[in-house]
C-alpha cells in the first residue's frame, strides 16, 4: 500500500447529507446486482439512514484518504440471518478511484478491530469484486476460523438472489496491525 494518510472517522449528525449523497452512488452501483429502481424523485433512498442517529447499535464511518472522502462503512446489530450476532456489516463502500490500493482492507480491518464480538457479513454472490474482497479479508483476519453460508434463504436481496453470509467471532482474537489512523 502506498504511504497515504487513511482515516476511518465516525459520521457526525451534521454530515448526514454527505453520507446520504454517498449512499446514492453506492446504491446506483449496487443496482446492477439487486436490480433496484429509483423512486419518483430519481433517488434510491436509504430507509434506515436517520436511524443511525436515533437508535443505539448503529454506527456510520467515513473512509478518508488524504482528507478526501473515499467511501463509508455502516454497522449495526441487526443480523441478516438468525444467529447470535453482535455486529452486522450493513453497508461497505469504497469509491472506484480508491479500490485495489488497500483502502478497503484498511477500513475493514479497522472496523473489525474496533468492534469485538460475533459478526455477520453478507455479500451478493453476483458481485464478484465483493466476493473476492470478503473471502480474502475474512479468511486472513480470522485465520480461517469462520463459517460461510452460501445462498442463505434468510439473506435475500431485492432481486430474489439469496446472499452469502459469513459468521465469525473476533472477541478473543488479537488485533490485526493497523497501518494508519482510526479516529472515533
Amino acid at each position: 500500500m502506498e504511504n497515504r494518510n487513511l482515516v476511518l472517522r465516525q459520521v457526525k449528525l451534521k454530515e448526514k447529507e454527505i453520507l446520504r449523497n454517498l449512499l446514492e452512488k453506492y446504491d446506483y452501483e449496487f443496482s446492477k446486482y439487486d436490480q433496484r429502481d429509483v423512486n419518483s424523485l430519481g433517488l434510491y433512498g436509504y430507509e434506515y439512514l436517520d436511524h443511525y442517529w436515533t437508535e443505539e447499535n448503529r454506527w456510520a464511518f467515513f473512509i478518508l484518504v488524504e482528507g478526501k472522502l473515499a467511501g463509508f462503512v455502516m454497522i449495526n446489530n441487526y443480523p441478516d440471518v438468525t444467529s447470535d450476532t453482535d455486529y452486522s456489516m450493513a453497508e461497505f463502500f469504497v469509491m472506484h478511484k480508491y479500490r485495489r490500493g488497500g483502502v478497503g482492507r484498511f477500513a475493514a480491518l479497522e472496523v473489525l478491530n474496533r468492534f469485538r464480538g460475533k459478526w455477520q457479513v453478507k455479500r451478493h454472490p453476483n458481485n464478484q469484486d465483493s466476493v473476492r474482497f470478503w473471502n480474502k479479508i475474512i479468511d486472513e483476519y480470522t485465520k480461517g476460523s469462520y463459517e460461510l453460508f452460501e445462498n442463505h434463504p434468510e439473506a435475500e436481496y431485492d432481486d430474489g438472489t439469496f446472499g452469502d453470509v459469513f459468521l465469525f467471532d473476533n472477541s478473543m482474537q488479537e488485533s490485526e496491525p493497523s497501518t494508519q489512523n482510526f479516529i472515533k
